[in-house]
């Protein structure tokens, strides 16, 4: 028996049917449980402390770091738990190329001119030097997407492992190396108390002036103070945001102002697109849960993603 909380979701309900499971409600035969809100971990502790029994935890979104207190605290206890990693990986790499090629033809001035104003300034993404922090499914899928742009692209990664379509692989130790040379940086890593702030103001130091950086992971992982004032005073080429550290980001926050910033409000994937997306997940990890192939997204409770 499965369980769908705290909300009731019918995609979610159908697509553990149709991966063969059945769908009720909370009780002592429940032994799998789809966790259908972005958070309330101190919710689904209280359901897990509840019921031992329950074997299979699926969380809704990539990212986890809202229940990263509860990883440490249920480690050792052999649930399997898996997260929509990967998932969404083909909306969130369309949205950060869309902000890459945006920054780079600088919309955000001509979008805002009121009068012809005819210049010489804009960047081509074409065979430019592109750093991607992080290597999941979000990376690999912009590899693919960038492909026809002849970049030069490094990945940045905890491990030294090469990512197929990436010219370089680097660790996170090199990351001020691969940002000296980088035009555009992408950040699609998981936010862990690792990488929050891994990107700074010696790391923005170290990029190029024109140099543009696209944020679709965690606002956390980047320092916000650091952005603005790299912003401000012309030491970065433009910022694409879709996501910020506060979030939301504040009315009247200096990041709304900022030269050559584009913000969206966390929208990379829309609920149009993850809720088919998240559906297929929880079919298909519904199926291994019953023996049928393996568990896609599974989290590494230790690293934390």
């Amino acid at each position: 028996m499965i369980a769908v909380l705290p909300e009731h979701d019918d995609s979610v309900a159908t697509a553990i049917r149709d991966g063969g499971g059945t769908v009720g409600t909370l009780g002592a035969s429940t032994r799998g449980i789809v966790w259908t809100a972005a958070s309330r971990a101190d919710d689904l502790a209280a359901v897990l402390e509840a019921h031992p029994d329950v074997a299979w935890v699926q969380l809704p979104w990539a990212g986890v770091d809202a229940f990263a207190t509860l990883f440490e605290r249920f480690r050792d206890d052999g649930r399997v738990w898996t997260s929509a990693k990967g998932a969404y990986a083909r909306p969130v790499a369309e949205h950060a190329l869309m902000l890459a090629l945006a920054l780079l033809r600088e919309l955000p001035r001509r979008i805002a001119a009121g009068r012809w104003e005819a210049d010489e300034r804009g960047r081509s993404l074409y065979d430019a030097e592109v750093v991607v922090v992080g290597a999941g499914g979000i990376a690999v899928e912009l590899l693919r997407l960038l492909e026809p742009f002849g970049v030069r692209t490094t990945i940045v990664r905890r491990r030294d492992i090469p990512v197929l379509g990436a010219a370089r692989t680097a660790t996170r130790a090199a990351l001020g190396e691969a940002l000296d040379t980088a035009q555009v940086v992408f950040v699609a890593a998981a936010l862990t108390d690792e990488s929050r702030r891994l990107i700074g103001d010696t790391e923005l130091r170290r990029m190029p002036r024109e140099a543009v950086i696209v944020n679709v992971a965690r606002g956390g992982l980047v320092d916000t103070d650091a952005l603005v004032s790299a912003l401000q005073e012309g030491r970065l080429g433009g910022a694409g945001l879709d996501v910020t550290d506060p979030e939301p980001l504040p009315e009247g926050h200096p990041l709304w102002s900022a030269p050559n910033c584009i913000i969206t409000p966390h929208v990379a994937d829309t609920e149009a697109m993850t809720v088919p997306l998240f559906a297929e997940r929880v079919r298909r990890n519904t199926m291994a849960f019953h023996g049928d192939g393996a568990f896609e997204g599974r989290i590494d409770l230790t690293a934390g993603y």
